[in-house]
């Protein structure tokens, strides 16, 4: 398969959740890859939405779903998915990880904070 710029298929993910909401003590609803650096970040229905701010504060183009069984991509400059090869692993967070999550940090009432 060709390269293709902003994916590097041999960066590892950043961790098992999102670099910021662990950093600030914060949840999500799910996880998306940035495909060039690796930072895990939460998805746009999240109360932060960190994988979007990654991307536009990089400039890094492409993430991929960091959830067990998706392997989509999402290309931020045609606002289109796509299927893209295969990334480092591991290809989606640990499957005893709650969802949202993390368990001990998520709100009783975190669905009337989701976008």
């Amino acid at each position: 398969m060709a390269e293709t710029p902003g994916i590097d298929v041999s960066v590892p993910p950043s961790g098992p959740g999102c670099v910021e909401c662990d950093a600030a003590g914060g949840w999500w609803l799910h996880l998306r890859r940035c495909a060039q650096c690796g930072h895990v970040g939460c998805c746009d229905n999240s109360p932060a939405r960190h994988a979007t701010a990654h991307a536009h504060s990089t400039g890094h183009p492409f993430i991929r779903s960091f959830e067990p069984g998706e392997d989509w991509f999402w290309d931020y400059r045609s606002s289109t998915y796509f299927h893209g090869p295969e990334l480092a692993p591991p290809a989606h967070h640990p499957e005893d990880q709650s969802v949202p999550g993390p368990a001990s940090r998520v709100p009783k009432d975190w669905e009337q904070r989701l976008h």
